[in-house]
């Protein structure tokens, strides 16, 4: 049961998305937050979950664990036409993203790090996401009222976009949000 795993370690999450931080809450997790700022670069080499899962022990990696601790870091990325579409740099790049993923199906792949000084697990999910055709109108509305700059794909499924754009999803919602979060419950059970 969960609370055998929250009785043997404080959960320390390595994130500073207000997205995760919510779902922990939601779920009644008590943690503390703590992060340092890691540059998420990876090899060139890596593809779809290889960089989720890559960059999630790397946000790991950085943060100091005591003995009684339990970490989670997370990564997400938006997987389309064979490429990573990250958080984007500016309006224009926002712009592309989303015209780019209009009118077509993309993978959200969400890996999380479980660390303790004992163990490290990751695990991945993988959610596809499906985008009704959106007009320039539509994605320029959406970059100017969400400013979506903090997020994998340039959008948020819970927002205006998700409630006009996405037709259909296969896999979790919560991935699509950040964080997978029944898995992650059912890791947390069992770590």
């Amino acid at each position: 049961m969960l609370q055998e795993t929250l009785h043997k370690y404080q959960i320390i999450l390595g994130s500073k998305s207000p997205r995760r931080q919510q779902f922990l809450k939601d779920l009644r997790i008590p943690f503390e937050s703590r992060t340092i700022d890691t540059e998420e670069i990876y090899p060139e080499h890596l593809k779809a979950e290889e960089i989720t899962e890559f960059l999630a022990a790397l946000k790991s990696k950085a943060i100091h664990l005591k003995d009684n601790e339990l970490l989670i870091t997370a990564d997400t990325i938006v997987w389309a036409d064979g490429k990573a579409l990250e958080k984007p740099t500016n309006k224009e790049a926002a712009f592309d993203m989303l015209k780019s993923l209009s009118n077509h199906h993309h993978q959200v792949i969400t890996s999380i790090c479980l660390a303790s000084t004992h163990k490290t697990k990751v695990i991945t999910d993988k959610t596809t996401v499906y985008f009704n055709e959106l007009s320039d109108d539509e994605i320029n509305f959406y970059i100017d009222n969400y400013q979506p700059f903090d997020k994998a794909g340039s959008y948020g499924i819970q927002e205006w976009i998700g409630f006009i754009g996405v037709s259909k999803i296969n896999g979790s919602y919560s991935n699509v949000v950040g964080l997978p979060v029944s898995k992650l419950y059912n890791e947390l059970k069992n770590f």
